[in-house]
């Protein structure tokens, strides 16, 4: 084990790649204890948290969601993933760039105001792991990557589709912003996948969707395959709504719906996709406030975690490179 520091490496660390433990029961709560700067130089993958929650449809709270996964992400900042045959903060030049700004008595202009901040990481060529907020707040980041990338796939984890039709000029709501993706090229359908479905929505838009039940019968292995087959070697924008899970893992949130996947199944997808051309994530709909024990946030964080390996072992990543080395 490294040795353990004074403390608060969130402000003291000296660099951006490495770990040494400190308390899990103090000091600054960054996510993974990474260093707190906005200077990107240099920088592989940023984290930014995105405090909004003004486009729920049942219980509000997700403005708390980044600040309850960066506490619970210091429990596991000790050591690298468990099964890794590499820690993904050695590799990467990581910071967390504390929370996106906007001004929430002027909603309307709130999801250029999240484009903006999301540009910035985006253009300086770091990848963004955003952590939510509600759902909405994808379309924004979608926005910015595809801006840079170019049109996506989309691998989304959720209980609900998230494709219901909205308004044709657009609208804040966290069940319509993948509709608007859709129809206004940002991604992709026939090279994108929805996994663990689990709301009734008559139309497909022309997304695969592995639903919960599909999963449940199916198992692990089916899934990682199906999601490969479908994304190919595009670039990929990856969203997990926290919902995804089932509610006995994941009570925390603002729309649960029961027969979801266990925390397991998901870590198991996500270690399974290693490889898969991903330029983004993000996490949403995290509510502490419906939380037990910190079930919700901790299973957020380690599948922030796992993001993190994700990006390491993307073509062409550092993670190839050692293994080529």
């Amino acid at each position: 084990m490294a040795k353990r520091t004074s403390g608060d490496q969130a402000f003291t660390a000296e660099g951006n790649k490495g770990f040494a433990p400190e308390h899990t029961y103090a000091g600054a709560l960054s996510f993974l204890r990474r260093r707190y700067s906005r200077d990107l130089t240099g920088v592989d993958l940023a984290v930014m948290g995105v405090p909004f929650d003004l486009a729920t449809t049942n219980r509000p709270g997700a403005r708390f969601g980044p600040q309850a996964v960066r506490a619970a992400s210091a429990i596991m900042a000790w050591a690298r993933p468990f099964g890794l045959d590499f820690d993904p903060r050695d590799v990467l030049s990581i910071v967390d760039t504390g929370d996106c700004v906007f001004d929430p008595f002027h909603p309307a202009g709130v999801p250029a105001e999240i484009e903006s901040a999301a540009k910035r990481i985006v253009d300086a060529g770091a990848a963004l792991f955003a952590i939510g907020g509600d759902h909405f707040v994808s379309y924004p980041l979608l926005k910015a990557h595809v801006a840079r990338h170019g049109p996506l796939a989309l691998l989304h984890f959720d209980a609900h589709s998230d494709t219901w039709t909205g308004e044709a000029d657009g609208d804040v709501n966290h069940g319509t912003m993948f509709w608007h993706a859709a129809r206004e090229g940002l991604v992709d359908p026939a090279a994108s996948v929805q996994v663990g479905i689990r709301t009734y929505n008559a139309e497909t838009h022309g997304f695969t969707i592995l639903d919960a039940p599909w999963v449940h019968r199916h198992g692990v292995e089916a899934v990682i395959e199906r999601v490969r087959a479908t994304l190919g070697d595009r670039k990929v924008y990856l969203t997990f709504d926290i919902d995804g899970l089932d509610p006995a893992f994941a009570p925390g949130t603002g729309t649960p719906v029961v027969g979801g996947l266990t925390t397991a199944q998901a870590l198991a997808i996500l270690r399974g996709l290693q490889g898969i051309d991903v330029v983004g994530f993000d996490l949403v709909e995290v509510a502490p406030a419906y939380d037990s024990a910190q079930i919700t946030a901790l299973a957020a964080a380690q599948i922030g975690f796992e993001f993190l390996a994700l990006y390491a072992t993307r073509p062409g990543g550092p993670a190839e490179r050692l293994e080529s080395a």
